[in-house]
């Protein structure tokens, strides 16, 4: 196995990701390129009898900021970090791919080098989420703005492969985000797509509400791509909010500083629940190879935790399973045209 991780990408990088890497390769199964300029990050390696020994180099020497627009930046800089790291996947010399980069380029390689899978409609970003049972998944995260039912019914199916195989959630509970639990709730799209998922192979239990996302009674949370990255923008939101209040507030007077001293570790252990570089990344499920979509504010722990989430997905055997999964699904196309709502 052979991990391709863009070294360039992210706004701490290549630092962080070099420090994120060497945190983490003495416990991978296998090995690590670092994709990016030689010298530059042969520079921040340990001398070679002393890094591990499964971390290498790949050259690489453009760099796609992350600010630029994706289509000219792919297009004019056909060696950057993130090119070199994405065709690694196609080629067959690497299994996953990872990058805390330009995420629109990243997404853009990605469908246009490594090809959607054969039967699937469009690719999904799948976020975990903290819980208390452990992580759910959200798909999509915003890969797709306009959706059709069938895009949410293989959401669903890579959600839950993806939950089952990578995370050892057993028989995943799929939930479609909507406003309210009754089948007859929410717009046409959402109607639609809850008779498709009702009739997919898969765990489905129903439509979920926005205060579901973080219960214990779903494994898989379905939404196109606008509602699931607005969903996933305003917990974001909300719990940095929250951890703000809960800072001025224990400084706000010498008792409650004692309370904050005395309950110290147990409030690291719940913060660490909400933040997101102890979940990696997300994964861009759809597309014919592992890609990791890293958080742009990745630092080192991120950047390792993003390498931990792609060696699951490959252990996990996770490409595979999907196309036995839209196998299973292809019989939905049909269903689709039926609802009302064109499945194309």
């Amino acid at each position: 196995m052979l991990i391709a991780v863009d070294a360039m990408g992210g706004d701490f990088a290549p630092e962080a990701v070099v420090g994120g890497v060497l945190a983490v390769a003495r416990d991978v199964a296998g090995d690590i390129a670092l994709v990016g300029p030689a010298e530059r990050l042969e520079a921040l390696l340990p001398r070679p009898r002393a890094r591990p020994r499964n971390v290498r180099i790949v050259d690489a020497p453009q760099v796609i900021g992350m600010g630029e627009d994706p289509g000219r930046a792919v297009r004019s800089k056909p060696d950057s970090s993130l090119a070199v790291t994405v065709n690694l996947v196609r080629d067959g010399e690497a299994d996953a791919a990872v990058s805390a980069g330009n995420s629109g380029a990243f997404m853009f390689l990605a469908q246009v080098r490594l090809r959607t899978m054969p039967g699937l409609q469009r690719p999904g970003i799948a976020v975990p989420l903290p819980g208390g049972g452990g992580p759910r998944i959200l798909i999509d995260a915003g890969a797709n703005v306009d959706c059709r039912p069938l895009h949410l019914a293989q959401f669903g199916m890579m959600g839950s492969i993806y939950a089952e195989h990578a995370w050892g959630c057993a028989s995943p509970r799929v939930g479609l985000l909507s406003i309210g639990h009754e089948a007859s709730k929410g717009d046409e799209l959402t109607r639609a797509a809850h008779d498709l998922l009702r009739a997919a192979p898969l765990n489905f239990i129903g439509n979920v509400e926005g205060d579901q996302l973080f219960a214990d009674g779903v494994d898989v949370v379905v939404a196109d791509g606008f509602v699931g990255n607005v969903a996933l923008k305003v917990t974001e939101g909300v719990g940095h909010t929250l951890l703000q209040f809960i800072k001025e507030a224990l400084h706000s007077s010498p008792r409650y500083r004692l309370g904050a001293w005395l309950v110290r570790s147990a409030l690291r252990q719940a913060m660490s629940k909400m933040d997101y570089a102890n979940y990696g990344g997300a994964l861009l499920l759809g597309v014919n190879g592992i890609c990791v979509v890293g958080h742009g504010r990745s630092s080192a722990r991120a950047v390792a935790n993003a390498v931990r989430v792609a060696e699951r997905a490959v252990l996990g055997g996770v490409r595979e399973r999907m196309e036995e999964g839209l196998q299973r699904m292809a019989g939905l196309e049909n269903g689709a045209n039926s609802v009302g709502v064109s499945a194309g």
